[in-house]
């Protein structure tokens, strides 16, 4: 398939964006200016934000490796090496700055596309839960860091704070950029590399009265959503509304875009309260990287949408699976438990025990199928094994 037969290059609009940080303008744009001159005219702009993107990837996997359940940078537990932070702090600002030149590359080049524009923006939509669950690693959780539920919390500021903007372009057909993100580049890169020469226990101590650096990284993210983005866009959309350039004129139309994401926030936190296991305490990596993917799903569908001038569908399929699961512990908790299997590990739990029972009857079907030289009858044992897993649920 040819991009053309994909997104019918003449239904889609011209892109339109407004960057007014003072930060971007007077201080990134002229560096990034100078930096795409170093590029070869040859080299693709998808490349450069593909390569932007596996930083991000990369960085988070290496603090996974050093720190998988965040204590790392609690007391008494064994700290991220500082050489690994000075890695991840300059690797993030690469990243950063490949994200900012990118585009100056497609209009250097006149490479733009309408895929150019989704590439970049659906990777910028998956890279919010990269580097806030990176840089969560500097304070972790522990006595004197951030709990993984608070975190929960912050990374969905972030995530409505991006789509926040898409939202706007949506309706207004103007992408105004938002101020906390590149402030946010540049302050983490900052507080990786200072990581990395004063040590996680500086941050241990308070820096104003009782005020501690963990606090401060909170009401940071917290301030710059309510104080910022969320103003701005407010500002931006009653403009386009007094001009008379909204897009939309039911109230209906301009909300849909943020179902799916209120719905996606809704069900994520309901199963964090309904979870006999406690899933966000034992697998916080992976409940955020769910949260993230999903979400990544959502913004592509908004951003195609807002590029060919087509209605947002207000359900996103990735909602059915997640829906699916804090639903099935009130469906299956109906059937009756005949009998406990010497791997239960509790009443009440076999929507989240799912995987594990998965993992039992498949080593017993493995043990079947090789007993006696595999001279059993297949259908047999999986005939067993269906019968089985019905009995231990």
């Amino acid at each position: 398939l040819t991009e053309s037969s994909i997104f019918g290059i003449s239904g889609f609009s011209q892109y339109s964006a407004v960057d007014s940080n003072p930060l971007s303008l007077y201080v990134m744009h002229p560096f990034w200016n100078t930096i795409v001159k170093i590029f070869p005219t040859w080299l693709a702009p998808n490349l450069i934000t593909f390569s932007g993107f596996l930083l991000l990837v990369f960085n988070f996997f290496l603090m996974a490796y050093f720190d998988p359940d965040f204590y790392a940078s609690a007391p008494d537990h064994q700290h991220v090496p500082n050489a690994v932070w000075v890695i991840v702090g300059l690797l993030n600002f690469i990243a950063y700055t490949l994200d900012g030149v990118d585009g100056k590359q497609a209009r250097r080049t006149n490479s733009s596309t309408p895929l150019g524009e989704l590439f970049d923006h659906g990777l910028d939509s998956w890279a919010c839960v990269y580097f806030v669950v990176t840089v969560y690693s500097t304070f972790g959780r522990g006595s004197t860091g951030v709990s993984v539920f608070v975190l929960y919390l912050l990374l969905w500021v972030v995530l409505f704070s991006f789509i926040l903007s898409h939202w706007e372009k949506y309706n207004t057909g103007i992408l105004f950029l938002p101020w906390g993100y590149d402030i946010s580049q540049v302050t983490i890169s900052i507080v990786y590399i200072v990581t990395a020469i004063v040590g996680v226990e500086a941050w241990y101590a308070p820096f104003l009265f009782n005020f501690l650096y963990r606090d401060l990284f909170t009401a940071m993210i917290i301030a710059c959503a309510l104080t910022v983005t969320l103003p701005m866009s407010l500002y931006n959309f009653y403009k386009a509304y007094k001009n008379n350039t909204l897009k939309h004129h039911s109230v209906y139309e301009i909300m849909l875009p943020l179902v799916s994401p209120v719905l996606l926030f809704l069900l994520c936190t309901t199963w964090i309260f309904m979870s006999p296991t406690d899933i966000l305490e034992v697998h916080p990596r992976l409940f955020y990287f769910m949260v993230g993917t999903a979400f990544a799903n959502i913004s592509c569908q908004l951003i195609v949408c807002q590029m060919s001038s087509t209605r947002c569908q207000p359900l996103n399929w990735m909602l059915l699976p997640i829906a699916a699961r804090n639903t099935s512990p009130l469906l299956v908790n109906c059937f009756p438990h005949p009998g406990t299997h010497p791997l239960w590990s509790g009443r009440g739990k076999p929507a989240e025990q799912a995987l594990q029972y998965t993992a039992l009857l498949l080593k017993e079907a493995h043990a079947r199928l090789t007993r006696s030289g595999g001279r059993e009858n297949r259908l047999a044992v999986c005939r067993s094994t269906v019968n089985n897993c019905c009995k231990y649920l």
